[in-house]
């Protein structure tokens, strides 16, 4: 296997913070009046706060100046900050840790790359902040995926080539930005949706390390 390193994001992969997500745009959304869905949604998974509120803003049509938006941003951040800090390990999604502990005792390195920037905050939480060799969040990189800059820093923490690096990601925005750099994606959730992904399992409570070198051999034919 030449693979040497693995590189999850955190939301709807390691944990559910989506939930909260959804919950503190929800609130935003409700109190400037624009109808948001859960469908609606689903175009917000993996991209930037700033992005995602600008999606927001798109569906009810309304084009506030920058300094607005940066307090509608602010607002949400507040009340997902609140809802996480109530966040305990029991949020922790299924086989991940198990997952990780077997990568590691392998000699694989374990990255995380993510566009929160509350990554820190949500690691303490859960109590991983121990267990990643690298962590590339919203604080140290900027563009938001499906730019492959959050992958590629991760990777250079690492001090491993790109091309010797699986990502696991559950959004489209983050399978793209995997791709752009260069790796193998697993996609975590429904094969209907991540249909770019090289390989998709529902959780990774799938995955193994057999599963892994099965997943790294086909990527490469």
């Amino acid at each position: 296997m030449d693979l040497k390193a693995c590189i999850f994001d955190l939301d709807g992969v390691i944990v559910d913070t989506a939930k909260y997500h959804y919950l503190a745009w929800k609130r935003l959304a409700d109190q400037l009046k624009i109808d948001f869905t859960e469908k609606d949604n689903e175009r917000l998974k993996g991209v930037s706060r700033m992005a995602s509120l600008n999606i927001i803003l798109e569906i009810g049509n309304m084009h506030p100046d920058n300094s607005t938006k940066e307090k509608y941003a602010a607002l949400k951040n507040e009340w997902y900050v609140d809802y996480i800090k109530k966040m305990t390990p029991d949020e922790i999604l299924p086989g991940s840790i198990e997952f990780i502990n077997e990568l590691r005792k392998a000699g694989i390195k374990v990255g995380l790359g993510s566009a929160s920037r509350n990554t820190p905050l949500i690691l303490e939480r859960v109590g991983m902040r121990n267990l990643f060799d690298a962590v590339a969040d919203g604080n140290v990189v900027h563009k938001a995926k499906p730019d492959p800059e959050v992958f590629l820093t991760a990777a250079k923490m690492l001090n491993i080539d790109p091309r010797f690096c699986v990502v696991f990601e559950d959004a489209v925005a983050g399978v793209e930005a995997a791709l752009n750099a260069g790796m193998i994606c697993v996609g975590i959730g429904s094969g209907k949706v991540l249909t770019k992904a090289h390989f998709v399992v529902p959780g990774l409570a799938m995955m193994n390390i057999e599963k892994l070198s099965e997943i790294e051999r086909k990527a490469r034919i």
